[in-house]
């Protein structure tokens, strides 16, 4: 599929019904040059969906402006950042096929500096409808390529592409355009394998897409400190991808897994957690990596 598409170019309970606060954060004067990541792992079940919600909540906490593109027909990044289907009036979907502008798409959320493109089920006809269209994978790249000049959009410091579980049409697109990818890898036994697979993809596509596409780093989730093949999956992978990989680690935590259900991120939910702490401090590594802030010494 990806050759074919390159072808041709410890918990802690609280009420839910209350909304922790936030840590407060003044929108910063400084303008930073915009940054497309994709999160993106074929391999489902991994997090990847919970770390762009969690992480461009925190990402906006800490002060930047985000908008998470939700590209996976299953629209879990929507529905868990309160967006339900009756509100999805405007999608990614007409987004790629040029019946909207993203502006029209993209609806805040409850998080302050933290808005959404939602997407539909109408994203799995995508793949067919674009087939024979020449920019079939470029077509992301150029919604996104004004988006400094859009109205409602020109303060975006990230993006956050929430990518489908496979490596179809939507993932080489997102690929395309991104800056770097931000790869969510699970603590088990079968991670190394479906890293070797998306490594090799992110190459085809540098060589034949886009050239300046990096890795970012890897976050290792779902991590159980009781669980000894978890510690043996992080020493293989700092092993094998030494420094790409972040050294904050995101627990396997019961909050994180509750907070969809009610339509919030973790951090909204229970934001003294074990898994909302722990997105905050990736946020913070996420940006030290950008070179944004100087690395805490």
């Amino acid at each position: 599929m990806t050759e074919a598409i390159l072808g041709d170019s410890a918990d802690r309970s609280v009420d839910p019904s209350s909304d922790p606060v936030l840590p407060p954060a003044e929108r910063s004067s400084v303008r930073h040059p915009l940054r497309i990541l994709a999160l993106a792992n074929q391999k489902g079940g991994v997090g990847k969906t919970t770390t762009a919600i969690n992480l461009g909540t925190a990402l906006a906490a800490i002060g930047e402006d985000v908008l998470v593109l939700d590209l996976d027909p299953q629209g879990n990044a929507s529905t868990g950042l309160g967006i339900d289907r009756a509100r999805r009036q405007v999608s990614t979907y007409d987004v790629m096929t040029g019946e909207a502008t993203l502006a029209e798409a993209v609806i805040p959320t409850a998080v302050p500096r933290l808005s959404i493109a939602p997407s539909t089920m109408d994203l799995l006809g995508l793949e067919m409808e674009l087939a024979t269209l020449p920019d079939r994978a470029h077509r992301l790249r150029g919604v996104l390529k004004d988006i400094g000049q859009a109205q409602g959009l020109n303060r975006i410091s990230y993006v956050l592409i929430d990518c489908p579980p496979s490596l179809n049409l939507l993932t080489i697109n997102a690929l395309a355009a991104a800056d770097a990818v931000l790869v969510p890898l699970q603590c088990e036994f079968f991670a190394l394998e479906g890293l070797s697979q998306l490594l090799r993809t992110v190459e085809q596509v540098r060589g034949a897409l886009n050239p300046k596409l990096t890795i970012q780093g890897i976050v290792l989730t779902m991590f159980d400190p009781r669980n000894n093949l978890s510690a043996q999956v992080v020493a293989d992978v700092r092993g094998f991808m030494g420094d790409k990989v972040y050294e904050t680690v995101i627990p396997r935590n019961v909050r994180i897994s509750e907070a969809p259900s009610h339509g919030k991120p973790a951090l909204l939910y229970d934001l003294k957690c074990a898994g909302s702490q722990a997105y905050l401090r990736l946020a913070s590594e996420v940006i030290q990596r950008e070179g944004r802030v100087p690395a805490a010494a």
